[in-house]
């Protein structure tokens, strides 16, 4: 059943939901839905509504609440995704399959070595498509949620923003170079159901050893995915696929 997100939160609403912006178009030009028609509505703070459609204009869409439902997909615990600003389309890439995955949020940061620089006029159109991305991709996957996408950060921003997390990593090359192979496992078994995780991931050409050492300054501990390299584009997935297995497949 087609599902949409809705900007109120489970609180907010009675006994009828009002669908506007760009999901008007696709429900009643792109599906030719009519009045009877049933779909899914999800909220905010993620609960899921069974909504009969009674009412579609030119800009809104009126759906009856038929029933509250009490199904729950999202990861146990909260993960943010903080990618150093990668080239072409690959923070793209990262933030749709990262919300299949289960990604509570994604934040890109400027990198010393990110040779992407979004010019600020570019900002907020580059924003408005990677939160696109996220939803479309939740509408897919059937999240609960729609993921949190920021604007590019300054690293000095992210580690202020780094505080507010149960547990931190960060990916770094060097230590699977070095055969590290215990510190993912240990962070996983550090975070409670309910946590929050925050993982830190380089660009194309890594984090630099003064960034790093920044991050560990602060309590990020520096882990390995394995003892192959992975490209920037695949190690938040990494992570995500390890995060599923531990907390939702291996209990």
């Amino acid at each position: 059943m087609q599902r949409y997100f809705i900007n109120n939160n489970k609180s907010e609403l009675t006994s009828n939901i009002q669908i506007t912006g760009d999901d008007v178009h696709h429900i009643s030009r792109v599906l030719r839905m009519t009045q009877g028609n049933k779909i899914v509505c999800c909220t905010k703070d993620g609960y899921e509504a069974l909504c009969e459609i009674a009412e579609i204009t030119s800009d809104q869409v009126n759906c009856f609440i038929l029933e509250w439902m009490t199904v729950n997909r999202e990861l146990p615990v909260s993960i943010s995704i903080a990618s150093g600003l990668p080239k072409g389309d690959k923070l793209e890439w990262i933030i749709q399959k990262g919300t299949e995955l289960g990604a509570s949020s994604f934040i890109p940061f400027n990198a010393a070595r990110s040779i992407v620089k979004i010019e600020d006029k570019k900002v907020q159109k580059k924003l408005e498509r990677w939160q696109k991305i996220a939803k479309e991709a939740s509408e897919q996957s059937y999240r609960n949620k729609v993921p949190d996408v920021s604007e590019p950060l300054q690293f000095n921003r992210l580690l202020e923003i780094s505080n507010n997390y149960d547990v931190k990593i960060v990916a770094y090359e060097e230590t699977a170079k070095q055969g590290e192979s215990k510190n993912l496992a240990k962070s996983l078994s550090a975070l409670e159901e309910g946590g929050s995780l925050i993982a830190v991931f380089g660009p194309e050409g890594g984090l630099t050893e003064k960034e790093v050492a920044s991050l560990e300054e602060i309590g990020f501990v520096t882990c390995s995915f394995g003892p192959r390299i992975l490209r920037t584009e695949t190690a938040p997935l990494y992570l995500l696929s390890a995060v599923s297995y531990y907390f939702e497949l291996s209990r």
